[in-house]
């Protein structure tokens, strides 16, 4: 009796799985889920890398990037834990994964050379960015990677635009360009090494913003043209990451590195903010995968509303003036506008 009753229960549970309602309502609670991490993941990695490139504490300030070099080796030890699970975590099936799809397959892994230097690229520009911006215009000047994917993306996929995507790339470039809209000053020595400084990151945003387009664009046609997972693919771009920008710490920062040591200046946040910056690529390819371009398009907007509060409330150094705040509406109603028709897929890596 008791048997026939437990048969039950599990015969039960097995229809529940399978049945449409239940799924839909799983499916559901994964999209909303993959987006509310995505608004944490780009809100809170902006504003802690600001705050660790600010923090003025006893000691040297941690390289940045050695940080680049510690968020790849983390991709990689990610996802290889996620395949190993995938195969139910058995070790003979992740090593056949890896050989068949890395190893031998040395012109295919060789593809991806070109992204990953891009991508590291990128990441240190980010640094350079946020060690001379607030969040705030970060967040919205950090936007035009929506330009120059949809650029890249009808010029090396011969993708079309419609009406309303070419009207919301004219409103964010109106957005942007009053974000950046200077304000009045008083022309103070301090005032115009501040100007400096900014137009140092507002250089460094763009240059990533072009770099984050072309590497997107150049990884979804790598995507398209093979069958591999998503995770094989970020393990080989995690490995070229790491050798590119070890090759760039020790070019750079080298004579600190031998010295003092890659870790020197490591603290909390700083692992905090490397842990982020591991966690993006992941946290876009579930948003991929679950969710569609309106609600994406949410949780961008959500997290340059939350990053303009903080900085302002917390960090203390944005002070929102009414062009700012008109030219982020704008950046804010393109990136709806543009979610209404098909667009280029997302930038895999942030």
């Amino acid at each position: 009796m008791n048997v026939r009753r437990r048969l039950y229960k599990l015969a039960s549970q097995l229809y529940r799985k399978s049945d449409p309602a239940v799924l839909n309502m799983v499916s559901s609670r994964l999209k909303y889920l993959s987006l509310w991490v995505l608004v944490f993941q780009t809100t809170f990695l902006v504003l802690t890398m600001r705050y660790s490139r600010t923090l003025r504490g006893d000691g040297p300030r941690y390289l940045a990037s050695s940080a680049v070099v510690v968020a790849e080796l983390m991709k990689i030890i990610t996802c290889v834990l996620l395949i190993f699970k995938e195969h139910s975590y058995n070790v003979r099936a992740l090593n056949s994964i890896l050989r068949q799809e890395i190893t031998h397959k040395p012109k295919e892994t060789l593809k991806l050379a070109i992204p990953s230097g891009i991508y590291t690229l990128q990441n240190n520009l980010l640094y350079v960015a946020l060690s001379n911006l607030d969040a705030a215009t970060y967040q919205v000047t950090y936007q035009l990677k929506i330009l120059t994917t949809a650029l890249f993306s009808v010029s090396m996929l011969g993708r079309r635009l419609g009406v309303y995507q070419w009207l919301s790339l004219l409103i964010l470039m109106a957005g942007v360009a009053l974000v950046q809209w200077p304000s009045e000053s008083l022309g103070a020595p301090e005032k115009e090494l501040s100007e400096g400084s900014q137009f140092v990151g507002v250089v460094a945003v763009l240059v990533a913003c072009c770099s984050s387009g072309f590497a997107g664009v150049y990884f979804e046609k790598i995507l398209k043209e093979t069958k591999q997972s998503v995770w094989v693919r970020n393990i080989q771009l995690g490995m070229f990451g790491l050798v590119f920008g070890l090759m760039g710490m020790f070019a750079y920062d080298g004579e600190r590195v031998r010295v003092s040591g890659m870790f020197k200046g490591y603290n909390t946040i700083t692992w905090t903010v490397v842990a982020l910056q591991a966690l993006g690529g992941l946290v876009i390819a579930a948003v991929i995968k679950y969710a569609d371009n309106i609600l994406k398009g949410f949780a961008t907007s959500l997290s340059i509303i939350l990053s303009t509060l903080i900085s302002y409330f917390w960090l203390e150094d944005f002070e929102p003036t009414s062009v700012f705040f008109l030219g982020a509406v704008l950046v804010i109603v393109a990136t709806f506008l543009y979610g209404y028709e098909d667009k280029p897929s997302p930038n895999p890596r942030g």
